[in-house]
């Protein structure tokens, strides 16, 4: 994209951000959201072919954010599994302040069909990545065999808390325990694990 380009995909995400944040999934409609963001529907509609398409970018935009914010302040403990808990409830903390942005985003993903498949695993490989950065104060290595196995089982159970805390089936207490005791899943696998 050009700088234009850019600029203008910037307005967009900050507006559908705000509106999302101010009214949760209802709130963010695509005639507003241009109106806030100074673009012709039409524009929008070249960026964003949909409402949900425009939230799970507004998902991956949050995601990059937070990873830009770990890479200048890296989770503080030593062993992986406890660097990943300090990491993803960091991220937890900053959702529980905008719960109607959280509501959003995940409904998004939950709504995404096949249209939106490129979207969503782009959020999958990011979240994965802020946990596998996460692991280690260094740059490591691609996990495999059991560790990958790990990453992505505390992935799946990330998002199930946060779907479970934001459809009221459990407290933010619970969710934070279920993402630390899923964290655990590192510490005990050696560095190298094959998976054999």
């Amino acid at each position: 994209m050009t700088e234009r380009q850019e600029a203008r995909r910037r307005r967009i995400l900050d507006a559908s951000t705000r509106l999302a944040c101010g009214g949760g999934f209802d709130a963010v409609q695509m005639r507003e959201v241009a109106e806030s963001s100074g673009v012709a529907l039409g524009t929008l509609y070249r960026y964003f072919p949909s409402k949900i398409h425009l939230l799970v970018a507004t998902m991956e935009d949050q995601l990059g954010q937070l990873h830009g914010t770990l890479r200048k302040r890296p989770p503080a403990a030593t062993a992986p599994g406890e660097r990943v808990a300090e990491t993803l409830l960091r991220a937890f903390r900053t959702l529980q302040r905008e719960p109607q942005l959280a509501d959003a985003m995940v409904r998004a993903l939950i709504f995404a069909d096949r249209s939106v498949s490129a979207e969503v695993a782009t959020v999958a490989r990011l979240t994965r990545t802020i946990i596998v950065d996460a692991m280690t104060p260094t740059p490591a290595p691609t996990p495999t065999g059991a560790r990958l196995c790990a990453v992505r089982v505390i992935e799946h159970t990330w998002h199930a808390a946060l779907v479970s805390w934001l459809t009221g089936r459990s407290t933010a207490t619970e969710a934070t325990q279920d993402i630390r005791t899923v964290c655990t899943l590192l510490d005990p696998l050696p560095p190298a694990d094959t998976g054999r």
